[in-house]
């Protein structure tokens, strides 16, 4: 399990103190970001796609500062998200060269954006990690399902800021920046990938993050 504990009973996640991964993850993807930022297919979608996640990093950041920070597990995650989501932004996400893929699976559609919103759902994780450890949310059951909630929320919000900037955009831009596809219910099933990617890292974390037998069975005693 992802977890220890110490004398005095109190959980801990190993590296969320001393460990240089977030840095070197960090670092990692900056230099991602500096190469996909020269010459993406719009620069105006690339701008926008890219604020998406350098907004949620600089968060990231300034919490890492303050003393509120996460297992590697959880910056391994988030990284993955934001790496992706960056390959997207240079190509826009309905241009992204999978055809490979786009192909072997039969879709009829590139898929890309869709990988990407089911990864938004990682952000569970860190989500989970900082409620638990400080015992925010009584259960497991409640925990998982205000996270999973939480995450269809944010995926809604974003939709509408994505309504907001093609209703503000040229055509052109507005167009790449939604990624739709001809799909008419491409936000709904975008907010769908969201929901189900939170869902899967939540049985993740409940699966990593076991408690000890002892605190199940108080648990159970209590009907959580």
């Amino acid at each position: 399990m992802d977890r220890t504990a110490t004398e005095s009973g109190k959980s801990s996640y190993p590296g969320e103190h001393r460990s240089r991964l977030p840095l070197f993850l960090l670092i990692l993807y900056i230099l991602e970001a500096a190469l996909l930022g020269i010459s993406p297919v719009d620069r105006s979608v690339w701008w926008a796609e890219n604020l998406t996640a350098w907004i949620p990093i600089a968060v990231l950041l300034m919490m890492y500062r303050r003393g509120m920070r996460f297992s590697d597990t959880a910056y391994c995650l988030m990284f993955v998200f934001f790496a992706l989501h960056t390959v997207g932004g240079h190509y826009t996400f309905e241009q992204v060269p999978v055809g490979a893929m786009t192909r072997f699976f039969g879709f009829e559609r590139n898929n890309y954006d869709r990988l990407c919103h089911f990864l938004v759902g990682v952000f569970a994780f860190p989500m989970l990690e900082y409620l638990e450890r400080n015992k925010l949310v009584k259960g497991r059951t409640l925990l998982c399902f205000l996270t999973v909630m939480s995450i269809f929320g944010f995926a809604a919000i974003f939709e509408l800021i994505e309504w907001c900037y093609a209703a503000w955009a040229d055509a052109k831009s507005g167009t790449l920046f939604l990624g739709s596809q001809g799909d008419v219910w491409d936000a709904q099933k975008d907010m769908l990938a969201d929901g189900l990617g939170a869902i899967c890292t939540s049985v993740f974390y409940c699966f990593l993050r076991r408690p000890p037998r002892s605190s199940a069975a108080a648990s159970k005693q209590d009907g959580v």
